[in-house]
């Protein structure tokens, strides 16, 4: 890295230790006040029109408060956190369905619930059976490690940029994404156990391990997003579509429905992160796993178990399938708004200020 962009640089990371922090407890005291706004006009306004009326406001709200922040984390998590999560949990809180519906929720069950995946732990059988499913939830600690160690690695590697292939950098990427929102949301599951006696829904199941798209998609990858758009999404379409296409192939519909959605949301999500108008690709890259997913299934339907690839083969050609599709339509446009270089300098200013901790703490002690 040049002197020129090493000083570009401490020039974000100032910014972002100055004004940042400051607009992130703003953006999240106004999602406390509002939601709990909620909270209260769903003990008092009857489920239906009224209360989705009554929620409009909020939802809004939670549209534009991503705006108030520009860095790639504290930014893109709120935006994924709020807009998305939060909004369509609300949405169906208006009509009493999804995790905001339970009338025994406390307040601060409500709030955490709003706008985290939060899953609450109710009973000790339930407490047991997520232990022994150490898969499907927590993660040993010396898994979480060898992750944190090979993303410590990756952010050491970005300092060679210049001599490695774009191709391979794009890979790095792909790598960075998945460590990075595990081990965020790890942290995050780990806070809401001790303040909260809930546990975060698992976000990632190894989706290196993927045999198909389905399996991708609905078993590995982003499960809390599955989460809520298979309610808000998949299922209303499956409904409609069963009574014109019947029950084989009305899932059909309703999956690439569910794509198309996830894609708009993604265009979203990254305009919050880099403030450029949308050349569409993400929704492509979606639309294009949706088309595909759709005839994975009808290929499986067809043959009805007979043709089985072996595991290592269908691994390879699932996940090469999602890298060589993330190169082509997905990670660009993270380029296009220089997410690789804001998200170093984000770790740059991590790393000041936990040394102007240990410096205080050392001058007092």
């Amino acid at each position: 890295m040049d002197m020129e962009s090493y000083t570009d640089m401490k020039t974000v990371v100032s910014y972002w230790m100055e004004g940042e922090i400051n607009n992130f407890i703003k953006v999240w005291l106004s999602v406390y006040v509002s939601l709990s706004y909620c909270y209260l006009s769903g003990k008092i306004v009857a489920k239906g029109t009224t209360r989705l009326l009554s929620f409009l406001p909020v939802v809004g709200l939670f549209l534009l408060l991503p705006l108030k922040l520009h860095s790639m984390h504290l930014g893109g998590l709120t935006a994924f956190f709020i807009a998305w999560l939060a909004n369509f949990k609300l949405l169906m809180f208006a009509f009493n369905n999804g995790p905001l519906s339970d009338p025994s929720l406390s307040l601060p069950r409500f709030l955490a619930i709003a706008c985290l995946p939060i899953k609450l732990q109710n009973s000790q059988s339930e407490n047991k059976n997520q232990i022994t499913q150490t898969e499907k939830g927590h993660k040993s600690l010396m898994n979480y490690a060898i992750k944190g160690l090979l993303l410590a690695l990756l952010i050491k590697i970005y300092d060679y940029t210049n001599y490695i292939h774009p191709t391979i950098m794009l890979g790095l990427y792909c790598f960075h994404v998945y460590f990075c929102l595990e081990i965020t949301l790890a942290i995050a599951a780990a806070l809401a156990r001790a303040l909260l006696g809930a546990e975060l829904e698992p976000q990632f199941n190894e989706p290196y391990l993927s045999t198909s798209l389905q399996d991708f998609w609905g078993r590995r990858w982003n499960l809390m997003v599955s989460r809520i758009l298979r309610p808000t999404v998949y299922v209303p379409v499956l409904i409609w579509s069963t009574n014109i296409l019947g029950r084989k192939w009305a899932p059909l519909p309703a999956i690439m429905s569910t794509f198309v959605v996830s894609g708009l949301i993604h265009e979203l999500i990254f305009y919050y992160l880099g403030r450029v108008n949308p050349t569409w690709e993400v929704t492509w890259f979606f639309l294009l796993h949706g088309a595909c997913l759709m005839a994975e299934i009808a290929v499986k339907k067809s043959v009805k178990g007979r043709l089985h690839l072996p595991r290592i083969i269908a691994t390879i050609f699932t996940v090469g399938f999602s890298m060589i599709t993330g190169f082509w339509l997905f990670f660009p446009q993270l380029l296009r708004c220089k997410a690789d270089e804001r998200a170093f300098a984000e770790y740059v200013a991590v790393g000041a200020f936990v040394k102007d901790i240990f410096k205080a703490l050392t001058f007092y002690t």
